[in-house]
């Protein structure tokens, strides 16, 4: 018998290309995701961390599921446990001793960010590494530039940061840069927690921090004092290379060239400019790493007449022998921020206070996402600060 065959029946154009149906409520839309964010720790190490898990309850947001490990061969590996397409992402690094290994972590997980698809990528890097290397130094180079222009290659969009040691730095970065000051909490701790913050006197430790140290004085009410004399070491002092090649005996010179003798710079013996005795000295600064000149500063205070002393800095990196150090000096108090771990160091000496920043650095990660001005961030700040 002959097969019947079986006819469909013809297939219409609106019925080959219908739309797709609408997705469940269940299942968002791509377009939904997009609008999300996460917010990444680049460490895994528990004092790495706390700023972050800070800033995300903060947030009411969770922390982004990522593994930041060390190989067996000391290799980097950035591991990132959940969906970025699409997204802002935020990354939070804060720089622990191991300064290059925090850098590696940093650049691989914002490259590993860019690899997945992720919309925005931006560093959360509240300590700027390397930012005292902003200048050129006898033959060497301006590392802190190298680092920015690494940042961007990794796939970085946009960084925050607070209180850069050099102003100028964010002319390095070919992205946005907003750096946010300490300075309102700093005197928000001077008003609430030092007693008779009124006969105070603000000190900065060397002609350099004279312009953060008056923009503090002016806000509070307070006078100014100013360390100046052979006891500091500025960057401005050393040899930059200006002089290069060295002079060589014998040289030959070009006869019609005739330069002026340059006369040797002399500093004078210390002094201090300004009165301080009987007040409370405050010395403010933007970091506060080797310790020896703020101890020396201290020892001066003393000897004219100062009867308590605190030293206030956003940056506690306290490297080495520092928290020893302060706990043997004349200084009651050190104030930082805790944009740089120091749990150790402050077991270590008592002295050590801290002021949390993660109100700032939370509100800046909101606003920028919702692509919200700034400028609300920077109410009362001066340059100078």
């Amino acid at each position: 018998m002959p097969k019947k065959l079986l006819l469909l029946p013809p297939l219409s154009v609106s019925s080959a290309f219908r739309a797709p149906r609408a997705c469940p409520a269940s299942r968002p839309a791509m377009n939904a995701a997009r609008t999300g964010y996460r917010v990444f720790s680049a460490n895994s190490t528990a004092a790495c961390t706390e700023l972050a898990k800070r800033i995300t309850e903060r947030l009411g947001a969770e922390l982004g599921k990522s593994v930041v490990y060390q190989e067996t061969n000391g290799e980097t590996r950035v591991e990132i446990k959940e969906s970025v397409r699409g997204q802002d992402i935020f990354i939070i690094q804060t720089i622990p001793r191991d300064v290059n290994t925090a850098v590696m972590e940093l650049l691989i997980m914002a490259y590993a960010l860019k690899t997945a698809c992720a919309r925005n990528i931006i560093g959360v890097i509240p300590y700027f590494p390397y930012s005292k290397q902003s200048k050129m130094r006898k033959r060497g180079s301006i590392v802190c530039k190298l680092l920015a222009s690494m940042l961007a290659k990794a796939g970085l969009t946009h960084i925050i940061t607070m209180d850069l040691h050099q102003k100028e730095i964010q002319g390095f970065f070919s992205f946005p840069v907003d750096n946010l000051r300490a300075s309102p909490f700093l005197l928000q701790y001077i008003q609430e927690e030092i007693p008779n913050y009124r006969n105070a006197v603000i000190v900065a430790k060397s002609p350099d921090a004279a312009k953060r140290a008056q923009s503090y004085a002016e806000r509070l009410r307070l006078g100014l004092a100013v360390i100046h004399g052979e006891a500091q070491c500025a960057e401005l002092d050393m040899d930059d290379g200006r002089h290069s090649p060295p002079m060589v005996k014998n040289a030959t010179v070009h006869p019609g060239l005739e330069l002026p003798l340059m006369m040797a710079k002399e500093k004078p013996p210390i002094t201090v400019v300004g009165d301080v005795g009987g007040r409370i000295a405050i010395i403010v600064d933007d970091i506060i790493d080797d310790v020896e000149s703020f101890v020396a500063a201290a020892e001066i205070l003393k000897e004219r007449g100062a009867y308590k002393i605190y030293v206030m800095a956003t940056h506690g990196i306290l490297s080495a022998e520092a928290p020893r150090l302060i706990e043997e000096s004349s200084i009651d108090e050190v104030v930082v921020t805790n944009t740089v771990p120091h749990e150790v160091q402050k077991l270590q000496c008592p002295k050590i206070k801290t002021v949390d920043i993660s109100l700032i650095l939370s509100e800046a990660i909101r606003r920028i996402h919702n692509g919200e001005s700034m400028a609300y961030l920077f109410r009362n700040i001066t340059v100078d600060d």
